[in-house]
């Protein structure tokens, strides 16, 4: 994240609130994390006049509505295309992007892979309730075989993909995961990715009440189990490790974190080394692009 926004501001977490009702289900696990943001924006000062939260398609993608700042409510699965642009062209400003399983590993998975590999300097949260929510109830890219969807009558025929380990292999240079029903640690986790300089990925489980009736919380309290206190998190081939949860539970906590050059860095030291300012001067760029 641009250190621009950090530490420019003492506001309490509500202050983060924009005037937009809350509209998600009751019980739904979006709220937690919802409330972690404003947490997590709150104990690092960040100033919201220098925040675009971006999202794409369905529940979670419902979240830049609901937060103080700069926003844009994008095309299905394109939130990660439009947050790598907009962190291009600005990379004054910290950009965060929200979205579900389905929109960040179906239609979107296309652009994941490309946003780690490059270390695109913004943080994506991912709301994962194993379902797709908002067109009530279809089977997801992490959804169980088990899971009698809309779509999948009778379960799925395919296994759910493992987002910790599509991530980490990608080059994802800071990788965490938490529950929603752990306020506190998603908290934490997002503090740590706004904080990071790079490509930052949080996965937290969300329960869906309404259309996923396996992964309840009590579901998810029984499979998530603490990142060991001795985990290296420089260490990307233990951090793969336990993104196959060895012994069946899913690491809750911060998996890998490594200082890596960013996209910003690598084009300013092309424009360096070829003569040009590493800055960008955007009315110098369009008044050179009019005919």
């Amino acid at each position: 994240m641009s250190s621009a926004a950090l530490n420019q501001v003492q506001l309490k977490p509500k202050d983060y609130k924009s005037e937009v009702s809350v509209v998600w289900c009751p019980g739904c696990g979006h709220f937690g994390i919802l409330n972690a943001i404003y947490r997590a924006f709150s104990e690092l000062g960040v100033d919201p006049t220098k925040v675009m939260a971006i999202s794409g398609i369905g529940c979670s993608s419902r979240t830049p509505y609901f937060i103080q700042s700069y926003k844009m409510h994008t095309l299905h699965g394109r939130a990660g295309a439009v947050g790598s642009g907009a962190q291009i062209a600005r990379p004054d400003l910290a950009v965060v992007v929200t979205g579900g399983d389905g929109d960040g590993f179906s239609i979107g998975g296309g652009h994941m892979p490309h946003m780690a590999r490059k270390n695109v300097d913004l943080t994506y949260i991912l709301y994962d309730n194993g379902i797709y929510g908002l067109t009530k109830g279809q089977y997801s890219p992490t959804s169980r075989p088990e899971l009698k969807a809309y779509t999948t009558p009778y379960g799925g025929p395919e296994e759910p993909m493992e987002p910790l380990l599509y991530m980490l292999t990608y080059g994802a240079t800071y990788v965490g995961q938490a529950f929603a029903g752990k306020p506190k640690v998603c908290a934490d986790l997002i503090k740590g990715a706004l904080a990071h300089k790079g490509f930052s990925y949080v996965n937290i489980f969300s329960q869906c009440t309404s259309f996923n009736y396996l992964d309840t919380i009590e579901y998810y309290r029984d499979l998530m189990e603490d990142v060991p206190a001795e985990h290296d998190v420089t260490d990307l081939g233990a951090a793969m490790a336990l993104a196959r949860r060895p012994n069946g539970k899913a690491p809750m906590g911060l998996l890998y974190k490594v200082d890596k050059p960013t996209l910003t860095d690598r084009l300013a030291d092309i424009r360096k080394r070829v003569g040009g300012t590493p800055d960008y001067d955007l009315k110098k760029i369009i008044d050179l692009s009019r005919p």
